[in-house]
């Protein structure tokens, strides 16, 4: 008698084998396309060199010239690829300057100590600040480089100029720029959890201001301004890099000085997303502003601009936002928003919200496909939106594994990207079992919904794009090309896949005798292995490995049972191979 081997297609892990008899059960680094279990691709590395730090994004983008840049940020530095050296661009700023307000000097006669009106400058004692643009007041000269600042409070402090003043004055004209010199510093590389607005409700903590320590792995967001890079670490200031790989990433004039997010609009328009408000210059963390059309110098709200800002409605705070064709999509802790283009002077764009209770997890748990986006919440359900659809929940019957065991305090890690060439979107996230970095992934297939699951250690990842193939990267630094080649940049790997319990017969025990494989474009040895039982919660036994070479006709196999688990796995340089509908050989072994 023969009994192929027909399974559609998806892991399905939640629950008893028997219960999801004649399904998957488990597997590992084994995809499902077009209906059949294919082990993923290999990946070959990009670069001999390490990242500097733990990277959590990657974004490629191409210049003027069609030259390809490939982006890191990783939690000490920012770092690009280009014709195959990588170079550092790390901001050598904390802070962007910022133009301030008409006449904000003022000087006492025969003093030296000039004070200053600067909205939430967000400045402590001793921090060092360069002061330009100023006109002469009260016969002194107040520019100066290098200045120490006393703080007065959030919206004044003073320094000591060069000379003192001939007589009382207010004024310094409506040119004067600020510079603080702060120096940009390292974020953390792990979340720690606590208060604070960058973790947790967004009545936990400190509204106005920022945590006395970081309590988010440092994340970024990385876009292109024409061919220019703009980057922003979660919770530091905007920079843009202009394609110089001999200059560092340096702050955006008067943009923001504290940044959940940000992006570049298809207007042109630079986002900042959770951000200090402009008059007030208090970080607020439903606060979004974006700069002038296609000038990312210009944030000022005016009749003459078109920076405007706004503020998202209900609690929580930002945690993501991503370009969705023409539209935007901000996701808050507790609810998605659709930002819209409307084109009128006062207000271009609006923000409403299309769902609640389906917040982000995660700045970069998130995936746009077209017009679909996917991401994981806080309640660790799936969830996707279409534009101009609802949110809805995207059953995941794998989910266990990964929520009982999700990294306390790690889910800021959790990357979600697409791989198009499969129509995928693949969460990696931080694994208990394995520490608190990113260790293993889950994939779902849009297509048929399938999901399949991995363990592979990647903290940031991109899809092809500009490039031919994904990108991927190692929590120690190595960055690879995915979906190339048959091997782990030409050392072994690691697949399996595995069946849920087989009933092939309810009334009688079958002998399995043997093994007729289906699987095109096999790369290396497999292994067959079958579990048996004869009953649910019955004793099992295990039957092999059984080696399958490649273009093997058939494998002799001596098992029986009632309940078959049927085991494929390989490992190897190269490995790999798509399954088809393997057929076993079976006879009646008796009743019971």
């Amino acid at each position: 008698m023969r009994i192929p081997l027909d399974i559609p297609p998806g892991l399905v892990g939640d629950d008893t084998s028997f219960a999801v008899a004649g399904r998957w059960a488990d597997g590992s680094n084994v995809r499902f396309w077009r209906g059949r279990p294919q082990v993923v691709g290999g990946w070959e590395g990009l670069t001999s060199e390490l990242l500097a730090g733990v990277c959590r994004k990657v974004f490629a983008w191409t210049d003027n010239a069609a030259v390809l840049n490939v982006a890191f940020g990783a939690h000490n530095a920012l770092q690009v690829w280009i014709g195959g050296g990588l170079h550092d661009i790390t901001p050598e700023l904390a802070q962007p300057a910022r133009a301030l307000g008409v006449d904000p000097l003022s000087v006492g006669e025969g003093e030296a100590t000039v004070s200053v009106t600067m909205a939430g400058h967000g400045l402590a004692d001793g921090d060092l600040v360069d002061v330009s643009g100023a006109a002469n007041l009260g016969g002194m000269t107040p520019n100066i480089e290098e200045a120490s600042v006393t703080v007065i409070d959030a919206d004044h402090f003073t320094y000591d100029a060069m000379s003192a003043a001939a007589s009382s004055a207010t004024g310094g004209g409506p040119a004067v720029v600020v510079a603080p010199q702060a120096p940009f510093g390292a974020g953390a590389i792990d979340g720690t959890g606590g208060q604070g607005y960058g973790t947790g409700a967004y009545s936990t903590g400190a509204y106005s201001s920022p945590s006395s320590a970081d309590y988010f792995p440092r994340t970024w967001s990385l876009s292109a301004f024409g061919e220019r890079l703009i980057a922003s670490p979660r919770g530091g200031a905007l920079y843009a890099w202009a394609n110089d790989t001999d200059a560092a990433a340096a702050p955006l004039a008067n943009a923001p000085a504290q940044i959940t997010a940000s992006l570049v609009s298809h207007t042109d328009q630079i986002f900042a997303l959770g951000c200090n408000e402009e008059v007030s210059g208090v970080f607020n963390p439903l606060c979004i502003r974006h700069s002038g059309v296609r000038r990312a110098d210009e944030w000022i709200t005016a009749g003459h601009t078109t920076a405007r800002e706004y503020v998202l409605a209900g609690g929580g705070r930002i945690v993501g936002a991503s370009v969705a064709g023409q539209f935007i999509l901000v996701w808050t802790s507790d609810r998605l928003f659709v930002g819209t283009f409307v084109g009128a002077l006062n207000q271009p764009w609006r923000f409403d919200p299309v769902g609640e209770h389906c917040g982000l997890i995660g700045p970069n748990a998130f995936a746009v496909a077209g017009s679909q986006a996917v991401w994981l919440a806080p309640d660790l359900q799936f969830r996707s939106y279409a534009l101009g659809g609802a949110v809805q929940i995207i059953p995941c019957p794998i989910r266990d594994e990964m929520a009982q065991n999700l990294a306390s305090a790690q889910g800021d890690k959790i990357t979600a990207t697409s791989i198009s060439i499969y129509d995928e979107i693949r969460f990696d996230y931080p694994d208990a079992r394995d520490g608190n970095e990113n260790s293993r992934y889950l994939a779902v297939c849009l297509g048929d919904g399938s999901w399949s699951k991995g363990v592979m250690a990647r903290t940031a990842f991109v899809d092809a794009g500009p490039q031919q193939d994904p990108i991927g990267v190692t929590p120690g630094g190595q960055v690879f090309w995915h979906e190339r080649g048959r091997s782990a940049d030409g050392g072994a790997f690691t697949w399996f896949i595995e069946s849920a319990d087989q009933l092939l017969s309810e009334d009688q025990t079958l002998m399995v005798r043997g093994l007729w494989p289906d699987m095109v474009g096999q790369a290396g040895p497999a292994a067959l292995r079958l579990s048996t039982r004869l009953k649910p919660q019955g004793e099992s036994r295990t039957y092999g490995p059984y080696p399958l070479a490649p273009g093997v006709e058939r494998v002799d196999v001596r098992a029986s049972g009632r309940l078959f688990r049927v085991r494929l796995s390989g490992q190897g340089s190269p490995t790999g191979g798509r399954i088809g509908r393997p057929v076993f050989d079976v006879a009646p072994a008796g009743m019971r």
